[in-house]
């Protein structure tokens, strides 16, 4: 079976590089960013504003290939990627929540973005805090590592040839 999608526009950040980047939403604080969509899809956005946040889903366009254990972002031992967020995966989909600043015509102005620059964006669905926060849920091993994605950034780990 053969999976395709199509972007139906871009995230634009001031992330241009990989390296320095914030690992999750909840790190990049004040940044600023852009949803450029199609504009045939521009008439999808309609209603979209009367949401606080959204839930971007993209493509890792600078990912290639994976391994199935990776040292995370957030930690010095080796987990099994699906228990992590590491781009390099055996599908390079990406998932962030954002604040919705304004929409206009086919931009959405977004707040805390942590995605690079001309990041393919696949789909925009809405946050809504009653379907999507489950405040008991367990956390693994990121229970007591959580609080580090506010102030650790990427590193090169992602993208050296030897994937750890």
């Amino acid at each position: 079976m053969s999976v395709v999608y199509e972007p139906i526009g871009v995230i634009r950040s001031s992330f241009t590089k990989l390296e320095g980047m914030p690992i999750q939403p909840v790190g990049a604080g004040e940044s600023l960013g852009e949803l450029q969509l199609n504009d045939e899809f521009a008439p999808g956005l309609v209603n979209l504003d009367g949401f606080s946040r959204c839930i971007l889903i993209y493509h890792f366009h600078k990912s290639r290939g994976f391994k199935l254990k990776v040292t995370p972002f957030m930690d010095t031992v080796q987990r099994g990627l699906f228990s992590t967020r590491a781009p390099k995966r055996p599908n390079a989909v990406g998932l962030s929540i954002v604040e919705i600043l304004s929409i206009e015509d086919n931009v959405v102005r977004i707040k805390g973005v942590d995605v690079l620059d001309n990041t393919p964006l696949l789909d925009i669905k809405p946050y809504v805090p009653r379907f999507d926060a489950w405040p008991e849920a367990r956390c693994g091993w990121l229970e007591t590592n959580a609080e580090k994605a506010v102030t650790i950034s990427s590193d090169d780990r992602f993208t050296r040839g030897d994937i750890p």
